[in-house]
């Protein structure tokens, strides 16, 4: 009797590359916003006019800063990466907004990490998952 099920081997080499791959991933994504967070708070001449323009301060800038630290380190953390990532989207789709509404410039630098960290998000969506369920457990 024939099986229609893939191997355990091609199971596991599949499931590993996506594994890798994502790593990349993130490991590259980590590195972009940790510098992009250094931008902000050395007081890159072209971030303070951006955040300028968007009229909330110094403070929001730092914030931002603070917040592209923060899920970065989360990027290397298992369990928060699906989370990190989900907030990576998040704030992309703000700094697009932002870039296309406030700043008038093309949103050229923002899609491609929305795009990477929308990827990173739905290949770790079990680990946001599980940490949903661990949070939520009484």
């Amino acid at each position: 009797m024939a099986t229609t099920t893939r191997p355990a081997t091609e199971r596991t080499i599949g499931g590993r590359a996506k594994s890798i791959t994502l790593w990349v991933l993130q490991v590259v994504t980590a590195l972009w916003f940790l510098m992009a967070a250094l931008g902000k708070f050395t007081g890159d001449e072209l971030v303070v006019a951006t955040f300028d323009a968007i009229g909330f301060g110094d403070w929001f800038r730092y914030l931002i800063g603070v917040l592209e630290v923060a899920g970065a380190v989360a990027m290397f953390i298992p369990r928060l990466v699906g989370l990190a990532a989900l907030g990576f989207v998040g704030l992309m789709a703000g700094a697009v907004l932002i870039q296309l509404l406030v700043v008038g410039s093309g949103a050229f630098r923002p899609v491609p990490l929305l795009v990477v960290s929308a990827l990173i998000a739905w290949g770790r969506w079990s680990s946001a998952r599980q940490l949903w369920a661990l949070v939520t457990s009484r």
